[in-house]
């Protein structure tokens, strides 16, 4: 493979067996491929990125006051050089924003409430709508997945109501060289990743012969990756592969923005095998909280 299927969201929904093909194929060999005819508003992503830009341009004092690493940085802002990738010992080139559910009496009580940001207008508002889109969106990806693999198409349902989902907005500051890894290699520990703005050059998903493939998004593309919890439930047959961000030696000196939201199980969800009704699973809450120490967030 030297590139990613493109897949219409529209097809998929119709039972197109074409598209449910190209799928297939996709989860199986490594686990990406891009989305068209997804319905998300450009307007809003173009709108959240602006709000994103905004951010992150503030005073570093003023970014700080949003640092909530008692929580792992489950919402508000992480610091630049703050995560490291599993198994790795030079922190990512990055600094970013996590953002959640409106929540109510009705989530898990470990699901935190988002946090306010003063300085940029609308901030939190624009940011909900961006949530509630892409969270919709990806539950029906999901939805889309489970049926390839033999499921019903409201088998994950259940796990994902009212979930404990993440948007993060990440900036990227220019960097030489010296570094090229702004993110280094790394798989997600979700169950499904949506990324919007992923033209940007420097994503890269490792091939199974160890190349870098190149991801090349259509401009209004969404790029969609499974995550380790899906390859832990459907034991293996879904691949959570690993990618990278690079700055290659040509490129420019200049900052990169990217927003990704993450498809999160509620943490009272067991992760159990899909096929295997005698899995004893492990619980999402503590599944997730593993990792955070892993990557240095704790």
């Amino acid at each position: 493979m030297t590139s990613i299927p493109r897949i219409s969201l529209n097809n998929l929904n119709i039972n197109n067996l074409n598209s449910i093909s190209k799928l297939q194929e996709a989860l199986e060999l490594h686990g990406f491929f891009s989305l068209c005819e997804h319905n998300i508003d450009q307007t809003l992503i173009d709108e959240c990125y602006e709000k994103s830009k905004e951010f992150f341009n503030l005073d570093t004092s003023k970014k700080n006051k949003y640092a909530n690493p008692h929580i792992a940085g489950a919402r508000g802002y992480t610091p630049f050089g703050k995560e490291t990738a599993l198994g790795e010992k030079t922190p990512d080139l990055k600094e970013f924003w996590h953002h959640g559910p409106l929540i109510d009496g009705s989530y898990d009580l470990r699901i935190h409430k988002n946090i306010e940001v003063d300085e940029v207008q609308q901030f939190n508002i624009t940011f909900d709508k961006l949530f509630y889109e892409l969270n919709n969106l990806a539950i029906n990806v999901l939805s889309c997945i489970g049926v390839t693999i033999g499921l019903d198409k409201d088998y994950f349902y259940p796990w994902v109501d009212k979930g404990n989902s993440l948007l993060r907005m990440i900036h990227y500051p220019p960097a030489d060289n010296t570094n090229i890894y702004r993110a280094r290699e790394h798989a997600d520990i979700n169950l499904i990743t949506l990324l919007i703005g992923a033209q940007e050059k420097g994503l890269e998903v490792k091939n199974k012969d160890n190349s870098w493939i190149k991801i090349s998004a259509d401009e209004n593309d969404i790029v969609c990756n499974i995550g380790d919890m899906l390859q832990l439930v459907t034991e293996g047959k879904l691949k959570s592969t690993p990618h990278r961000v690079v700055k290659y030696e040509d490129e420019e000196a200049k900052s990169r923005y990217s927003i990704p939201f993450f498809l999160h199980p509620s943490p009272d969800t067991m992760l159990k095998s899909v096929f295997d009704s005698s899995d004893d699973g492990v619980l999402a809450h503590d599944f997730l909280d593993e990792r955070l120490k892993a990557i240095k967030l704790y």
